[in-house]
């Protein structure tokens, strides 16, 4: 194990390297954090350099994972942690430091993507309502929509109307799930919010523990700004006064740079329907890393570097909480009979690399948690720009323990099958063959009676067998078979503008190509 040691400044309050930068503070938090620290503090060869970051306040068993190393307890300039389905990470900070880090963390393999998010964490707006749903109305932001609860809007709200709202809760762009805003400013982070339009200071934690908080914060140097009300939050119980001193200072710049952003404008009027959706103040970036199926493996990599790590670990975390559980409790059984970090590391060795211990256990996996024959599946294909589009439910109709999984679903709509010119219909047969890990699959197409109309490869990330979802992200270039067997390529214009636009790295687009020139010849 290659130990980092990270020089402390006292006078300054932060980590310094040993040339005298300051690297970016990142703190993660899910069920990459220990690969990812093992990644960021260089234990790992890697791009990064190990100066380049300094992972700072782990939580306490990746601390004991690294227990030579010394972290930081800095607030950190950068956030990450687990979007919501658990198949990529939120990184959520400094607009810089963001930039960055995101290269180190795509660049984990070559299906590795990161989407930039148009509605980051505390960005301000002067929205739209679109429609009101439910309990809440959907906000036309410009590039995104959110969800604005109906509890969490100052006034009635009724379509057509503008308001200025902040975006609270994020969302990856992949998910079903839309941003949720709030008419409420705030600035702030774990540890201290500032609200705007309150006054005075609260803490949200039991009274005896908000007593000594509010006592501690008449002593304090730094102050909030006319109008704005001190909200801590429960982790400003774990620090410091000086560190609630340095935090509080903090917030105050930022309520401060806010209230210079929104006080020139003239507040949105829930009756004025004019102007489109404007962004008005971000203070902070989010971006999206979608981790594929080889970079889930490279992580159980890093993870081995530092402890005992299952084949598939992150793999099976991603798929459902049962699996996780499952991976948890095995590791732990492995841990308890000698299987320590320097055992995972020599278990890695080529000599070692294809024995059965060490292969992932599809067959296992599917059999405890699905998909079983019988069962349906959604089809979930990914974009590089980060849509998630829902090709719908398919029935597996055959799985055998190699990864191979057969799935059959019955079309409704009417048209034309993209590429093969030939007409949908009603009632007509889609048959996906899909393999874990492979590069590509096929869809061949036929009608009610039988009829031929043709086979679409679909080229894309590593396809992973969820027991909900059959999970990839579409590369664009994609190989038709039509019925007149006439075999040939098609959407390579879109993987090169994907390239320009910045969606696909140029790594990734050759392995495209590569794949479909193969499946080309094959066909």
């Amino acid at each position: 194990m290659r130990v980092v040691t990270l020089f402390w400044t006292a006078d300054e309050g932060r980590t310094m390297t040993a040339d005298g930068r300051e690297p970016v503070r990142v703190r993660c938090r899910g069920i990459y954090a220990t690969a990812l620290t093992a990644l960021l503090s260089g234990v790992v060869d890697s791009s990064a350099e190990a100066d380049e970051f300094a992972v700072t306040r782990p939580s306490e068993p990746v601390r004991r994972r690294f227990d030579e190393s010394e972290f930081a307890d800095t607030p950190p300039a950068v956030r990450v942690g687990d979007a919501a389905d658990r198949t990529g990470v939120a990184v959520t900070g400094e607009p810089e430091a963001v930039a960055h880090l995101t290269p180190a963390l795509s660049g984990v393999a070559a299906d590795t993507l990161a989407v930039r998010d148009a509605a980051p964490r505390g960005a301000a707006f002067e929205a739209a309502v679109d429609r009101t749903v439910g309990g809440g109305a959907v906000l036309d932001l410009g590039e995104r929509e959110a969800y604005l609860p109906f509890d969490r809007a100052d006034d009635y709200v009724e379509a057509s109307d503008r308001l200025r709202v902040q975006v609270h809760e994020t969302a990856a762009p992949w998910s079903d799930r839309r941003p949720e805003a709030g008419t409420a400013v705030r600035v702030g982070g774990p540890v201290v919010e500032l609200v705007r339009g309150e006054s005075g200071a609260s803490a949200a934690t039991p009274s005896d523990d908000e007593r000594e908080l509010l006592r501690t914060t008449e002593l304090l140097s730094a102050t909030a700004p006319d109008g704005w009300g001190i909200a801590w939050q429960y982790p400003a119980l774990d620090v410091g006064v000086s560190a609630m001193d340095t935090t509080l200072s903090a917030a105050s710049e930022r309520a401060e740079a806010m209230d210079a952003t929104l006080s020139g404008r003239a507040t949105a009027s829930s009756d004025d329907s004019d102007g489109d959706p404007e962004r008005l103040s971000a203070p902070r970036e989010t971006r999206w890393v979608w981790f594929g199926r080889e970079a889930r493996f490279a992580l159980d990599e890093h993870r081995r570097a530092v402890t005992g790590t299952m084949a598939g670990h992150h793999r099976l975390k991603a798929s459902t909480e049962r699996a996780s559980d499952a991976v948890d409790f095995v590791e732990a059984v492995r841990g308890s009979v000698g299987l320590d970090a320097a055992d995972a590391a020599d278990a890695t060795d080529a000599t070692e690399r294809d024995t059965d211990d060490l292969d992932f256990p599809f067959a296992a996996a599917t059999r405890q948690f699905g998909p079983h024959e019988g069962e349906a599946v959604r089809i979930a294909h990914g974009k590089p720009d980060g849509r998630l589009l829902d090709l719908g439910r398919a029935t597996v109709t055959e799985r055998d323990p190699e990864g191979r999984v057969v799935l059959e679903r019955e079309l409704s709509s009417s048209g034309e099958y993209d590429a093969l010119g030939t007409p949908r219909r009603p009632g007509d047969v889609a048959v996906t063959r899909v393999r874990e890990g492979r590069w590509w699959y096929p869809t061949a197409y036929r009608g009610a009676d039988g009829e031929r109309k043709g086979t679409y490869v679909n080229v894309c990330t590593p396809v992973e067998v969820f027991p909900e979802a059959v999970r990839y992200v579409d590369l664009h270039v994609d190989v038709v078979r039509r019925p007149n067997g006439e075999v040939r390529r098609v959407d390579d214009d879109d993987l090169a503008a994907a390239v320009e636009h910045g969606d696909v790295s140029e790594r990734l687009a050759e392995r495209a190509r590569s794949v479909a020139r193969t499946v080309e010849r094959a066909l």
